[in-house]
């Protein structure tokens, strides 16, 4: 048997695309009416949507949509309860931006009145003309404060006038040179105070048999203005040795440290060095 034979004797639908075409269309046909009646319901519901959207731009550009203008809307009826949601939340929607809108006028209004407010005493501070807005405040009435500060502004501005102001200036500078006069003259008279030190000196002899005694008289027997001898003692130093450890008060501006130590010196029988072991200010 031939594959020719073997073919004619199947039985296959050489048809069905057909078949299948005309049953689709078929079916669009029953159905065409109902697609146009869902068709029309949206397309109302988009238009609905769009005159909501632009009223929602109006009203936040500053324009208030009234009540009166919320029921001029159309609102078709449609075969589909989805719409008729959509449409009460889209104008529950535009009322709440309607209060939010008045809300926010509300603020603005409280914000310029506060300004103005703080315009007015700053320049009542700065002392300079008054700003163009009326001083109120949010009730529209003159704050008390800023009443006040102008009264005392005029008042001081009419106690600054003085026709006799020159007169009174030359007495009061003739006032100021005599009290510098005298104050200077008191000052004068006051003794100024001295500036004393008080030194501890440290004069080492040369050994343990040199003549303390003699030493201490050697270095007593230097006199200045302003030299004061005090206490002495002898302090041990090692092997034998002592040192003489004397204080004096001297007065800086005449007797100093250099002095001292070049007078004692001079004293070389006994006197090996001198050493300052202490310098207070009295």
């Amino acid at each position: 048997m031939s594959s020719v034979d073997f073919l004619a004797q199947e039985k296959i639908w050489f048809d069905k695309l057909r078949y299948d075409e005309a049953e689709r269309r078929f079916y669009e046909r029953m159905n065409g009416s109902s697609h146009t009646t869902q068709d029309a319901g949206a397309n109302t519901i988009l238009q609905d949507i769009a005159r909501a959207r632009e009223n929602i731009q109006k009203s936040l550009a500053g324009v208030r949509i009234s009540k009166t203008q919320l029921s001029v809307l159309p609102v078709q009826n449609t075969n589909s309860s989805t719409g008729a949601a959509d449409q009460g939340e889209i104008i529950s929607r535009i009322k709440s931006l309607e209060q939010e809108n008045q809300s926010l006028h509300k603020v603005v209004d409280d914000l310029r009145a506060a300004l103005s407010k703080l315009e007015c005493r700053v320049a009542v501070l700065e002392k300079t003309p008054a700003p163009s807005a009326p001083c109120t405040n949010v009730s529209g009435s003159i704050d008390a404060s800023v009443r006040i500060a102008l009264l005392k502004q005029k008042t001081n501005d009419d106690d600054d006038i003085d026709l006799f102001g020159s007169d009174e200036d030359e007495e009061a500078e003739k006032l100021k040179e005599q009290r510098l006069k005298e104050y200077a003259a008191k000052k004068a008279k006051k003794p100024a105070v001295i500036a004393k030190s008080s030194i501890l000196l440290d004069v080492k002899p040369w050994d343990d048999e040199t003549d303390l005694a003699k030493l201490e008289e050697c270095v007593r027997s230097v006199q200045a203005d302003g030299l004061l001898w005090g206490t002495s003692k002898l302090v041990p130093v090692g092997y034998g040795i002592k040192k003489l450890q004397i204080a004096c008060v001297v007065e800086d501006d005449k007797v100093g440290t250099d002095l001292l130590e070049e007078e004692i010196t001079k004293f070389e029988d006994y006197v090996q060095s001198v050493d300052v072991a202490a310098f207070n200010k009295i």
